[in-house]
């Protein structure tokens, strides 16, 4: 069973920047596309960032310019670079595949301060 783990979150003031950590048990060399989501309380968990393996790159028009996604296969491990964060950047951050297809981590909890 393929286990993920989020890392990375924490309390950051606007405009500040966080790095998120997603370590997959298994390999992801095999998996074409790895994503990241958000959920924040009361809403549905939405789609943030993708990566292929072909370094194909797809951003939600609410993080463009500021979020950036990478992979290094080699370590099972995905990316959320977070710089210019928002308060309503402020949510539970988790990874999967795109479209999701493995059983979800426990996310790692982004608060975002004003």
């Amino acid at each position: 069973q393929v286990q993920l783990v989020e890392s990375g979150g924490g309390l950051v003031e606007r405009g500040g920047s966080l790095r998120l950590s997603c370590a997959v048990s298994g390999s992801i060399s095999s998996i074409d596309a790895m994503g990241w989501y958000r959920q924040a309380p009361g809403n549905q968990r939405e789609w943030v960032a993708r990566i292929t393996n072909g370094g194909m790159i797809r951003y939600a028009d609410s993080v463009k310019g500021r979020f950036t996604i990478s992979r290094d296969n080699a370590k099972n491990t995905v990316y959320l670079q977070m710089n210019s964060l928002k308060v309503e950047d402020t949510a539970a951050y988790y990874c999967n595949g795109f479209p999701p297809r493995m059983n979800w981590g426990q996310g790692a909890q982004v608060t975002v301060s004003s």
